[in-house]
């Protein structure tokens, strides 16, 4: 059947495609470059003595990402403070990204069988809504028109079914190329109602985990999905209507290639931030320094009086001198939300805000 956008794709062929529609030179060299730089990353997340440090900051960042290409929109400021605070107030666009985050995190934590239900779970996690798979067909629309119909609620089964065998046996696909592949036809497939993007680009973290090639879900992938947004969808398009799996999976393998450099100068730039703020803590506030409290608020963006008490730093009292001393260091700076005071990590959020 030739593909039309208006009529439900459930000719969508079942993985993997045939090798001849992307194997290349050109293909097999993108992937040499981007298995080296994700392993580089790989090696050098040990430096960071708590993972919290990078799972509470990275991977917010590309829970915002993430959400930005579906047009859920916050700001970096809003999302820290908000992930710090006890507090009610939040927007709808700032607890989706939240959201995004927790579902990532349960997903990596997540040592059940990978099954149909761990992947509606996933879902369940990002949008909130008590669904599982679509029983009613959808359309993807533009401003003007239909532009792709999924399989129908019928089909659905079947692909899905191919999709997490695919995603599970071991063979001699490389795991950055089936990683592209698996993307793509989960987008196709558009197993839910809503939520299928981010859903999808959870599972291509997820994946890379369970392949062993990176230890922590912290690969930044959505930055450069955002900043080539248009060419994403077009290639999503092109494999569609024209079979091409060769552009889809060179831009996937530059997009971990690009992320896997773009993380690894973040990490750097993180670990070389907590050794100065340890060391002048050292120098100019012996009195006050452990390195758990340099863990401490490290661990997110914004830091409070009760993380600190919680983590057995001192008791509440003591606490409150100790951040007044690292607020005159200028390491942390006050700032209100609702009837709580949060301490900004200003270095920690420069970095993360570059």
């Amino acid at each position: 059947m030739v593909f039309q956008p208006n009529k439900p794709y459930n000719d969508l062929a079942l993985l993997p495609p045939d090798p001849a529609k992307y194997e290349s030179i050109e293909i097999y060299k993108k992937l040499k470059e981007a298995r080296a730089s994700l392993a580089e990353l790989k090696g050098r997340l040990p430096i960071i003595p708590n993972p919290a440090m990078l799972i509470n900051t990275l991977v917010l960042q590309e829970a915002k990402s993430s959400s930005e290409i579906e047009n859920i929109l916050t700001t970096t400021d809003k999302l820290f403070r908000a992930f710090s605070a006890n507090t009610k107030n939040i927007d709808s666009a700032t607890k989706e990204v939240l959201n995004y985050r927790n579902s990532l995190w349960s997903a990596f934590n997540e040592n059940k069988t990978t099954d149909q239900n761990w992947i509606i779970k996933i879902f369940k996690e990002i949008t909130k809504k008590d669904e599982g798979i679509r029983d009613i067909q959808v359309y993807i629309r533009n401003a003007f028109q239909t532009v792709y119909t999924p399989p129908q609620p019928e089909v659905l089964t079947k692909k899905l079914s191919n999709w997490l065998d695919f995603f599970c046996q071991s063979d001699a696909i490389d795991p950055l190329i089936k990683m592209a592949m698996l993307h793509y036809q989960f987008e196709a497939i558009h197993p839910f109602s809503d939520g299928n993007g981010r859903t999808g680009r959870i599972l291509n973290v997820i994946y890379l985990t369970k392949q062993n090639l990176i230890n922590l879900p912290v690969l930044y992938l959505s930055k450069h999905i955002l900043e080539f947004k248009n060419e994403y969808y077009r290639l999503l398009k092109g494999v569609t209507e024209n079979g091409n799996w060769h552009d889809w999976i060179l831009f996937n393998l530059e997009t971990v290639l690009r992320t896997s450099t773009f993380t690894l100068e973040k990490v750097n730039e993180i670990y070389d931030l907590f050794t100065s703020v340890k060391n002048e803590i050292q120098t100019k506030a012996p009195e006050i320094y452990s390195y758990e409290l340099v863990e401490i608020i490290f661990s997110q963006v914004y830091c409070k009086n009760k993380i600190m008490v919680e983590n057995n730093i001192a008791s509440r009292n003591t606490v409150t001198k100790y951040l007044k001393k690292l607020v005159d260091l200028k390491i942390l700076k006050p700032k209100r939300e609702g009837k709580e005071i949060l301490y900004l990590n200003t270095g920690l959020y420069e970095i993360l805000s570059k």
